[in-house]
C-alpha cells in the first residue's frame, strides 16, 4: 500500500533536501510530492490521497495551520509534520493542539526527522528500532511497563521510559509533550549516562547511585540510571519544584530498585564492578589512544641515534654555527651549489665557454 508525502516550502533546496533524505528510507512504497506555496499545495491534495503533510509554518499566502485544515478536510486521516523557525512556545502549542504530529525547527535534525516519518506513517522503524522479544520476554516487559505505568499514575508524570545502553526503549508509559526531538533526547541522555559510568569508577563506586534534574521547558525531567546497562527517565509538569522534588525523587529511587530486580528475574546482571573487571581484561591493542601514544613518545624519547645520525647532527650543529641567520644560510648555499650541475654527465654554461664548446670562451 502505498504512502503518499506532500512536502510544502517555499525554499526549494528545503524541499530538494526532505526529498532526497526520504528518499534515503529506500521504501518503495513512499511515493513524494512538493509544493512551493499552500495553493500549489492543496492542488496536490485534490489529485492525490495525502498520508503525510510535511509543511513550513510560514507560507506565502496561508499559514502552515491553515493549509493543515484544508488538506485535513480532503483527507482526515492525514498526519502533520510543521517546519519552522519560531521559537515561540504558544505558536509550538498552537500547532501540538492543532493535531501536529511533530515540530521541528530548521536546520532540521534529519534522524529525528526519519523516525517521525517511519512511526507516523506505521512503516518497519529503522532509525529508532523498537525492541525485539518473544512470548516470554514480552511477558517480562508488561511486567515491567506496569511497573512503569503504576509510577506515572502515582507522580501524575507525563512519561516515564525504561533505556537500555544502545538507545532503545526497553518499555515506556505516556509520551512526551512534543516527541519530535526524541532520538536526539534520548542519544543526549545516554551520552550522561555513560558520563555517569566513568564518574562512579574513578570515585571507585561499587553501584551507580547518581540521578540528573533537568527543570522547566516542556517537561521537567528526571534521569537515574537503574545499572550499567539500564537507566529510567521521567517526565512531566512540576515534578521537580522545591515543594515535590524530594517526594518525586524518593519514588524514583524505589522504582529504581523495582525494575533492577525485576530485570535480574530476566537474567540481566551488569553491575558496576563486574564492569570495570571485564575492562580490566581487554588486549592491549584495545588500550585508549592516550596510552598507547605515550609510550611511543617515551620509546622514541629513550632510542639512542644511529651514528650516522649522530654525525649528520653534529655536522649539521657546525654549520648552523658559521651561518647568523636564515636569509645568510640560503644566500651561502645558492653561491655554493647553484653553479653546480644537477647530473655528473652535465656541464654547466660557464664551463662549456671555457671549453669553447660555446662561444664566448677565453
Amino acid at each position: 500500500m502505498d504512502n503518499n508525502v506532500l512536502i510544502v516550502d517555499d525554499h526549494r533546496d528545503i524541499l530538494r533536501l526532505l526529498h532526497s533524505t526520504l528518499d534515503s528510507l529506500k521504501k518503495k512504497e513512499i511515493k513524494i510530492f512538493d509544493a512551493p506555496s499552500g495553493e500549489e499545495a492543496l492542488l496536490e491534495s485534490s489529485r492525490h490521497k495525502i498520508d503525510l503533510l510535511i509543511t513550513d509554518y510560514m507560507l506565502p499566502g496561508m499559514s502552515g495551520v491553515e493549509l493543515m485544515h484544508k488538506v485535513r478536510a480532503r483527507h482526515p486521516e492525514v498526519k502533520i509534520i510543521f517546519i519552522t523557525g519560531i521559537s515561540d512556545k504558544k505558536k509550538r502549542d498552537e500547532m501540538l493542539n492543532a493535531g501536529a504530529l511533530a515540530i521541528f525547527d530548521k536546520p532540521v535534525p534529519l534522524a529525528d526527522f526519519l523516525d517521525v516519518v517511519e512511526r507516523g506513517l506505521g512503516l518497519v522503524q529503522t532509525i529508532f528500532p523498537p525492541e525485539k522479544t518473544g512470548e516470554q520476554v514480552e511477558e517480562r516487559h508488561s511486567r515491567l511497563s506496569d511497573l512503569l505505568a503504576n509510577f506515572r499514575q502515582d507522580v501524575k508524570a507525563e512519561a516515564v521510559f525504561l533505556l537500555n545502553d544502545r538507545g532503545l526503549v526497553q518499555a515506556r508509559t505516556g509520551k512526551l509533550h512534543d516527541s519530535s526531538m526524541e532520538v536526539s533526547l534520548i542519544s543526549t541522555l545516554m551520552a550522561i549516562h555513560n558520563a555517569s559510568l566513568k564518574v562512579a569508577r574513578h570515585n571507585h563506586q561499587e553501584s551507580i547511585d547518581s540521578y540528573h534534574v533537568f527543570s522547566g521547558g516542556d517537561h521537567d525531567l528526571l534521569f537515574i540510571p537503574v545499572t550499567p546497562l539500564y537507566a529510567l527517565l521521567v517526565a512531566g509538569n512540576g515534578l521537580a519544584t522545591e515543594d515535590r522534588i524530594l517526594e518525586t525523587v524518593g519514588g524514583l529511587l524505589a522504582l529504581r530498585t523495582q525494575v533492577e530486580r525485576s530485570l535480574k528475574s530476566m537474567g540481566v546482571t551488569g553491575e558496576l564492578k563486574a564492569l570495570s573487571e571485564s575492562e580490566k581484561e581487554r588486549p592491549a591493542s584495545a588500550a585508549a589512544p592516550t596510552v598507547v601514544a605515550k609510550k611511543q613518545t617515551d620509546k622514541l624519547a629513550s632510542a639512542v641515534p644511529a651514528p650516522e645520525m649522530e654525525a649528520l647532527l653534529k655536522d649539521a650543529t657546525a654549520q648552523k654555527a658559521k651561518v647568523s641567520n636564515a636569509d645568510d644560510f640560503w644566500n651561502q648555499a645558492a653561491e655554493e651549489h647553484g653553479k653546480k650541475p644537477v647530473s655528473s654527465e652535465v656541464i654547466s654554461l660557464e664551463e662549456a665557454r671555457k671549453l669553447g664548446i660555446i662561444p664566448g670562451g677565453n
